[in-house]
Parts: C-alpha cells; sequence; structure tokens
C-alpha cells in the first residue's frame, strides 16, 4: 500500500481552514465543464471486500501496475468529510479525452510472482471491488471472478480489462459505465496485460439529472416505507389523545378537588376522605422541584442533547436545499462544522438548568457539556483508528486532519459553549418555581415494579423506536450496504414523529411516576427517552447478525463502533427532549396547584 502524501503547512489555522475547504482540482473538474480535446482524469481511490464496507484500502493496495512507475502520484486531496469517510484519490495516469475515442490502450504489463499472485487471489476470492471517479461520478467493478473447471474446481481470474462507455451532454460528463473483461487466471509466472476502452456517447440527459442513476427509487420508495410513515402519524395521534386526555380530565378533577377550600367541605369527615382520595402527585409537591442527583451529568447531557436537536434539523435542511448527498464527504463536513457553531445552544442550556438549581460548579459543567459528546465520540474514534492503522486501512485518518479535528473544537466549539453557559447562567437562571421545596426530603413508598424508574425507563423507549423502526432499516442498509440515502424530507418527518412521541411518552411515564409519590423525576424522564437507544443497539445486532456478511475484527469493530456513536447521540438528543417535556408538564400541573 501506498503512503499518504504529507501535507507540510506550518500555520494549523490555516491547515484547519483548507481541510474544511473541497480538494484542489484541475478548473474543468471543478466546474464540470470541458473543451473538445481537453484531457479527462480518471481518478482510482479504494479497494477493498465487497462484504465488508469500511475495509477499505487505497487502491494500489493491491500489487497492480502502474501506466508511468516513474513519476511522483498525483493526489486529490478532498475536505474534511471526504477524508474521514477514508476516501484518497489518485490520478490513474490514463490519457483520456474528452470526446476522444480510443480502443485497446495499454495501461502496463506485469508479471506475477508468488506473492503477488497470493494477493490477488486472496482478493478475488473475498470479492474485492474498487472504487474510482471521473469528473466526481463515482465508478464501481470488481477485481475479478471465480470460474470452475470441469471437475468443479475454483480457480481466481482476474480482469485485464476497463472498458469506459461515457456520455455526454455538450460540454459536461453526465454518465460514466464500466464494463471489466479479459479475465487472466491467476497464477505464479502469469502476465497480465493491462489495456483500457474509451467509448464517448451523446445524451440529452441534464447535467442537474446525472446523480439519479445511482439513486434506488424501487427500494426507498417502497410502500412499506409509507405505510411506516402512516403508522408512526396513527401512533403520534394515539398518544398525543392520551396526555390530552391526562391533561383535560384526570388533572382537571384533581385541580377541582385540590381547589377546594376548607370552608367548601361538608364535615370533617368527606375533607379527610378527599384528602384519602388525593393522587400522589399532589402530594410530592414540596420535592418535587428538588436538586436532582449528578447535576452536573444531568446539566451537561440535557444542554448537549438540546444541541443535538438543532443540528440535525439544521444539516436535514442543507441536505434537502443543497443536495449534499451528492457529493464525497460533504454532509459529514457539514455535521462537523454544524456542531462548532452550535455549541453555544448546548452551553446556554447546561448554564441555565445549573443555574436554576443553584449548582456552585459551572465551569466543571460547561467544560463537561463541551466536552461530553465530542470526547466519548473522540475515544471510540481513536480506538477505531488504531485498529485502521494496524490494518493500514483508508479507514485511518491522518494525523493533521485530526489535528484540524481538535483545533475546530478548540478555537470554534469551546470558546462558543463558554460564551453560552455564561449567558445561560446570567439571563436563564432565575428558578421562578410554583411550589418551595421542603427542607427534608419525604420518603419515598414502595411500589409494584411497573412503576418504578427502571420499568419505566425500559418501556419508555419502546414506542418511539417504534415510530422509527422501519426507518433505521433503510438508514442502516443504506449506510452499510452502498446505497445512496437521499430521501431527507421523509427522514424530516420521521425526527419530527420522534420527537413528538418521545414527548408524549415522558409526560406520560412522568405523571404515572408522580402518582407513585416518586419525586426523581428528572433523571427518569431523561432515562425513558434515551432508552430509545438502547432498542435501535439492540436492532443493530439482529441486522449485524442476519443482514450482513460481515467478517473479520476490523469491520465488526467498525460496524459498532459507528453504531455505538450513533446511539450515543440519539440517546442524548431523545434524553434532552424527553427532560425538557417533562419540566414543562412538572411546571405546568404545579402551576395550577395552590401549595402550602
Amino acid at each position: 500500500m501506498g503512503h499518504r502524501e504529507r501535507l507540510e503547512i506550518c500555520p494549523l489555522w490555516a491547515f484547519m481552514c483548507l481541510a474544511l475547504l473541497p480538494g484542489f482540482v484541475f478548473c474543468s473538474q471543478k466546474n464540470h465543464k470541458y473543451e473538445d480535446k481537453e484531457k479527462v482524469n480518471l481518478w482510482v481511490n479504494k479497494v477493498g471486500p465487497y462484504n465488508n464496507p469500511q475495509e477499505t484500502y487505497n487502491y494500489y493496495y493491491l500489487p497492480f501496475c502502474k501506466r508511468h512507475p516513474a513519476l511522483k502520484a498525483q493526489h486529490s486531496w478532498g475536505g474534511l468529510g471526504e477524508v474521514l469517510q477514508g476516501n484518497e484519490l489518485i490520478n490513474s495516469q490514463l490519457d483520456i479525452i474528452f470526446k476522444g475515442n480510443s480502443s485497446g490502450a495499454e495501461i502496463c504489463s506485469m508479471t506475477l510472482d508468488e506473492r503477488k499472485a497470493k494477493v490477488f487471489e486472496d482478493a478475488v476470492r473475498r470479492q474485492y471491488w474498487f472504487e474510482l471517479f471521473m469528473d466526481d461520478l463515482p465508478i464501481w467493478g470488481f477485481v475479478g471472478e471465480l470460474k470452475k473447471d470441469d471437475a468443479g474446481v475454483e480457480h481466481t481470474y482476474i480482469y485485464t480489462s476497463k472498458r469506459f462507455d461515457i456520455s455526454y451532454n455538450k460540454d459536461r460528463i453526465i454518465q460514466v459505465n464500466l464494463t471489466t473483461a479479459d479475465p487472466v487466471l491467476v497464477a505464479v509466472g502469469a502476465k497480465l496485460d493491462f489495456h483500457y476502452t474509451v467509448n464517448w456517447i451523446p445524451t440529452k440527459t441534464p447535467f442537474t439529472r446525472r446523480f439519479e442513476r445511482y439513486l434506488d427509487y424501487t427500494f426507498f420508495e417502497h410502500k412499506i416505507h409509507w405505510f411506516s410513515l402512516v403508522n408512526s402519524f396513527m401512533m403520534v395521534l394515539f398518544l398525543t389523545g392520551l396526555v390530552a386526555i391526562i391533561l383535560m380530565r384526570t388533572l382537571r378533577k384533581d385541580y377541582a378537588r385540590y381547589a377546594r377550600s376548607a370552608a367548601d367541605a361538608l364535615d370533617a369527615e368527606s375533607l379527610e376522605r378527599d384528602f384519602s382520595e388525593e393522587s400522589g402527585w399532589k402530594l410530592v409537591h414540596g420535592d418535587v422541584f428538588r436538586p436532582p442527583r449528578h447535576l452536573t451529568l444531568l446539566a451537561a447531557s440535557v444542554g448537549t442533547g438540546v444541541q443535538l436537536v438543532f443540528l440535525c434539523m439544521a444539516v436535514i435542511l442543507l441536505t434537502i436545499a443543497g443536495s449534499f448527498f451528492e457529493e464525497r464527504g460533504t454532509i459529514l463536513t457539514c455535521f462537523i462544522i454544524a456542531y462548532a457553531l452550535t455549541s453555544f445552544i448546548g452551553g446556554y442550556v447546561s448554564g441555565g438548568l445549573y443555574a436554576r438549581h443553584e449548582g456552585r460548579q459551572w465551569i466543571r459543567t460547561m467544560l463537561l457539556t463541551a466536552s461530553l459528546f465530542p470526547g466519548l465520540c473522540f475515544g471510540i474514534a481513536f480506538g477505531l483508528n488504531t485498529i485502521a492503522i494496524f490494518y493500514h486501512s483508508l479507514a485511518a485518518v491522518p494525523f493533521g486532519y485530526i489535528m484540524a479535528v481538535l483545533l475546530l473544537w478548540g478555537f470554534i466549539s469551546f470558546p462558543l459553549c463558554l460564551i453560552g453557559t455564561v449567558i445561560g447562567r446570567n439571563w436563564n437562571s432565575i428558578p421562578n418555581y410554583p411550589c418551595r421545596v421542603k427542607r427534608i426530603p419525604s420518603p419515598i413508598p414502595d411500589k409494584h415494579w411497573y412503576l418504578r424508574p427502571w420499568a419505566i425507563c425500559m418501556a419508555g423507549g419502546l414506542l418511539p423506536f417504534g415510530s422509527i423502526f422501519i426507518e433505521m432499516y433503510f438508514v442502516f442498509t443504506s449506510f452499510w450496504n452502498y446505497k445512496v440515502y437521499y430521501i431527507y424530507g421523509f427522514l424530516l418527518l420521521v425526527v419530527l414523529i420522534l420527537l413528538v412521541v418521545t414527548v408524549c411518552v415522558t409526560i406520560v411515564g412522568t405523571y404515572f411516576l408522580l402518582n407513585a409519590e416518586n419525586y426523581h423525576w428528572q433523571w427518569t424522564a431523561f432515562g425513558m427517552s434515551a432508552s430509545t437507544s438502547f432498542y435501535v443497539f439492540l436492532y443493530s445486532v439482529h441486522y449485524f447478525l442476519f443482514k450482513t456478511k460481515m467478517t473479520g475484527l476490523f469491520q465488526t469493530c467498525f460496524y459498532f463502533g459507528y453504531t455505538s456513536m450513533f446511539c450515543l447521540g440519539l440517546a442524548l438528543l431523545c434524553g434532552a427532549v424527553g427532560y425538557m417535556a417533562a419540566a414543562a408538564f412538572v411546571r405546568t400541573i404545579y402551576r395550577n396547584v395552590k401549595c402550602d
């Protein structure tokens, strides 16, 4: 495998800026316009086993010969997101001329020794595929094939011919089709003569529609996809109706009973009967606004979760508006930059929440808010990067880009979180609780197991997971099975439904918990919403075992590492939404109760 070209840029700020910008390529490639007889670059990117999407290597990890081995390899370095996704584009050195046909042009020749034959044989047996790029259009193909002889014994063959059928519309490339042919038996001493053919075909397809051929409309727009959306919408109607019943009927009766003064009571016996019939949530009014345990962690988790809500909405809307899925790594770059810019929101929410509960160690809370999600993700990514380096995989992120991410966090994300925390402490710190907190905490009575916090938390994530269950299949399939996910408008609706279901489930669960006279609702509300990610992780295990053919330590670690980062973000997002909904619900019901 060839080593990556080192970028020697002294000022770290300059390197960070360059890392965030798209790669520097020729002008004709950048604007996708070519003159007649102008050279068109074909870039080789990566190879890897088909069943392991993340196990990718440099194209020349396989012992392919080069057309001009003496020339220094020319790279097309992309932006931050492109590199983090494991791309390394190298010029193939093929002479492809715009609108210039060629037939049987020689690439290079090589003779297989024992080592090269073994590498090629292993690659063909593991179904190695390769990826090329021409004018930012991806091209895929397999390295070789397996054939059986008359005795039924399998032999490996490697393709030595590539045929490029390129469709163009005026001065733009619209489509590139690759056909591999001329398989040669892989054996020690075999001579491989690689060659290529280029055919240019005019087409009337407009440039704006050239990416549509990569979109699997049949898969993503299946009827079951629409049925799942209708099913989730019906679930929303059911849950909102249930919340309405609690608010309008049960609580209204409670309010009427609590508003009854002693003078309105007929006698002491009826007053005692009314008191015994009171719902439990009224009895804990002196404890319900007590500061929760582990306040620093809760404030940081809620602040980060609210930040992720705004982040996801911003990225989805930007992707819908800009079709970012058509460009390599653009969505990931947008996500990283948007996270840094939305750090102000996380600091503001966590700082205000911590101050409202009279917390004193606000600096610790700010540090935890700024580093909670990035720190956990960086820890997982560091372990995965170590494995990728050991395997010499393209998934290993160069040190310079790691520094770019750290600088982005240190100079943008962290200061914005600090500013948000300071503003939140000063502008959003007034408790204004409707009930005073008693000095001595009330004892919590024993209840049935299903009214205990752990049971409510485990049950709370079922319905939110049910609302996104089908969409998880499409998201996982697009990420792990080479499909381009493009229905971000559909995803926006699913996210909104998830948020509504999470709010409703948390309100109902909090009401049941308070009725059980348990005033530790803060972490329970967060937990019952965050438990959605637990069921998503269980589904990911099912998907790994029964929907994929992934093998090996490398791919297994990357699969569960990426899934863990996704589930961590989902837990913080849903947990924060659930907590904010429960806090608004608790404040609302106790505001209308006459507290002693």
